[in-house]
């Protein structure tokens, strides 16, 4: 049934019928057509014939089955998405599809069983969207008046009805039925107060929603509802005043969504001219709008405002250009994009455009010319997106793989030296009968140098592991196997620092599935970390243990400590904090990054603890646990195998 149209508003373009009708053969990224009541096609848009390849004249007669793969037509999924779609009265499937030239496509369709006001099949609307290169583009949907009214009797999922200026109940669809529990005969003239419980009536809830819809034209709400059985539902109502020419109030559209099981379902177009003013100015994460033909702003919805800055009565009338940069005004790229847009019928760009305040933002723009039945060009639809979070991300991402870059080549080119420098050490070092000065300097150079060696191995252990090329040569474990190689390779500045050690030594084998070269230098990385961060003489405490299916090892300190602002990065690259701003302790920083990529390498994790500066740190890795006998099986298995037998790769 024909709604009144309401007053279209100042801010949004006119949109009649014919116009309607227009945008739906216009539109190029939706195949929107019409098949009678045996599947065959009856009508064919342009975004029918983009996405599918045929000219209408080459696809209009004949059978929808065409666009399906061969398996498809052999199992008659065709036949079977009509019969789907005759019995729930629409279907929705997402599968291969064919073009013109064979080729498959990915496609989300919806098929909707079209009847008359008797109930007969009279044919079905078919709308296809191509997501094999953009799943999420909104769905749309132009049908003309008669065609939304068929729409609307076959929705299930939305009761939509028409009251009276009184608030009698006038219309009254499927979904309505299947929502609300009541047959049209059963409803249609008794007053829409029978949906509300007992409290809404008290407090006149229903009388409020019908007054403040007429003084604003429009009242949505979120509340209880009642079933005809009594149950209640959780509901979104949507009341439009509904005015005609001299703005005399006729009635009022009602739209309830049950939110009971779906809150947060998409909103869906209901192809009338209410309905598509509606949607346009309530998306907020798209900027829609239209041009004319010369590029002046005729409509503004909500989205733009949020992202451009523009309320709708600062930019309708002005210019599309005013969005560009300065210098891409200068050079014409607004008027070169609508010409772009004319001669391919679509134009699509990511660049840098300017809100209201003079900041700029990354967006993404697609900009499709609207043309009438004679092909004469009307105007232009705008969509913008705002892409400025994924650009950083994008950009974060190229700066850490240079960083990944450059600390590979930096710790290559260094290691280039090394080798020399430690041969030379070693020719100084067969003289036995060294000058005191020259053996001095010799102690020195072959300290630093292994010291820069060490450093340089941490660079590359960075590098791979963040490049994904670090490998590990796995197998049974004991930790406190790894324990004792930790102490003995961490003991010369444990000792040189003249530190207490106190080991907790295990009371039975830690069995982990590790790589021991590996988690020895996580191991002693913290050692290290402690000797280096503790007072001259201070303890540190080192003990490895069992807990449920967790091996956990634990290194203790009563050093510097870490301040609590610090805890939560201490892990990070490069990551010192103030107690070594004057490098006096020496590293890079990359220590604990390396002890913690490794140890999430194996599956596990490690976490630091301090009660703040000077009170001393803690540090506690934590791997999967094996079975018991893990470590002994695989030594028998070893010793069981024939030395004639060669190793497997």
């Amino acid at each position: 049934m024909t709604q009144p149209a309401p007053e279209p508003s100042a801010r949004a373009l006119p949109i009649d019928a014919d116009m309607f009708r227009r945008l739906v053969e216009g539109v190029r990224d939706y195949g929107i057509f019409i098949l009678d009541d045996r599947g065959f096609v009856r009508t064919w848009n342009e975004g029918a014939r983009r996405i599918k390849g045929y000219e209408a004249a080459e696809i209009i007669g004949k059978h929808f089955s065409t666009f399906y793969t061969p398996e498809a037509v052999r199992n008659r999924w065709p036949d079977r998405e009509l019969q789907e779609a005759v019995r729930q009265g629409s279907f929705e499937d997402n599968g291969w599809r064919v073009r013109r030239d064979g080729t498959r496509f990915w496609a989300n369709v919806i098929i909707t069983a079209l009847r008359d006001d008797a109930g007969a099949l009279i044919g079905y609307s078919k709308v296809t969207r191509d997501l094999t290169e953009r799943r999420e583009e909104e769905e749309r949907l132009r049908h003309s008046e008669e065609r939304f009214r068929l729409l609307v009797e076959n929705v299930q999922d939305y009761a939509i009805f028409l009251l009276d200026p009184s608030g009698n109940v006038v219309t009254w669809n499927g979904g309505a039925q299947r929502i609300k529990g009541y047959a049209a005969s059963e409803i249609v003239g008794r007053h829409f107060s029978v949906f509300y419980p007992p409290e809404a009536l008290a407090r006149n809830w229903p009388a409020e929603e019908l007054r403040r819809a007429t003084a604003v034209g429009r009242l949505e709400d979120e509340g209880w509802r009642v079933r005809k059985d009594g149950t209640r539902f959780w509901a979104n109502v949507v009341i439009t005043a509904l005015r005609d020419g001299n703005g005399e109030l006729r009635g009022f559209s009602k739209i309830t969504r049950d939110l009971t099981e779906r809150r947060a379902h998409e909103e869906r177009l209901r192809e009338s001219e209410e309905g598509f003013r509606l949607l346009l100015e309530g998306v907020e994460d798209y900027a829609i709008f239209m041009l004319d033909e010369g590029g002046l702003i005729r409509s503004w919805n909500a989205g733009a405002q949020r992202i451009l800055g523009y309320g709708a009565f600062e930019v309708v009338g002005q210019s599309y250009e005013r969005f560009f940069q300065p210098r891409d005004r200068d050079s014409g790229l607004a008027d070169a994009h609508l010409r772009q847009a004319l001669l391919n019928r679509r134009a699509e760009d990511r660049g840098w455009r300017v809100r209201k305040d003079g900041t700029s933002f990354f967006a993404e723009v697609l900009l499709t010319p609207l043309h009438d039945s004679s092909g004469q060009q009307r105007g232009f639809a705008v969509v913008i997106r705002d892409l400025s979070d994924r650009k950083r991300m994008e950009d974060l991402e190229v700066q850490g793989r240079h960083l990944t870059e450059f600390l590979a080549m930096l710790a290559h080119e260094l290691r280039n030296p090394l080798a020399p420098i430690r041969n030379a050490l070693g020719i100084i070092a067969v003289n036995r009968d060294l000058p005191p000065q020259v053996a001095w300097a010799h102690a020195v150079i072959e300290r630093q140098s292994a010291h820069l060696t060490r450093l340089v191995d941490d660079l590359l252990d960075v590098s791979r592991i963040t490049r994904g090329k670090l490998r590990l040569q796995t197998g049974p474990v004991d930790m406190g196997d790894i324990v004792t190689r930790s102490i003995e390779s961490a003991r010369p500045l444990i000792d040189a620092r003249r530190h207490r050690l106190h080991v907790a030594p295990p009371t039975e084998p830690l069995a982990v599935h590790g790589d021991a070269t590996r988690l020895t230098q996580v191991v002693s990385n913290l050692l290290n970390n402690a000797a280096k961060y503790t007072p001259e003489g201070g303890d540190i405490w080192i003990a490895a243990a069992r807990v449920r299916h967790e091996i956990i090892v634990t290194v203790r300190d009563n050093g510097a400590g870490i301040p609590p602002e610090m805890l939560a990065g201490v892990f990070d690259l490069f990551a010192q904090g103030e107690r070594t701003i004057d490098r006096a302790e020496g590293g890079l920083g990359i220590g604990l990054t390396l002890a913690r990529r490794i140890v999430v390498l194996h599956g596990g994790s490690v976490e630091a603890r301090s009660p703040g500066p000077g009170l001393g740190s803690e540090f506690e890795v934590r791997l999967p646990r094996l079975r018991p006998n893990a470590i002994e099986s695989a030594a028998s298995d070893r010793e069981s195998a024939s030395p004639a037998t060669p190793p497997k790769g």
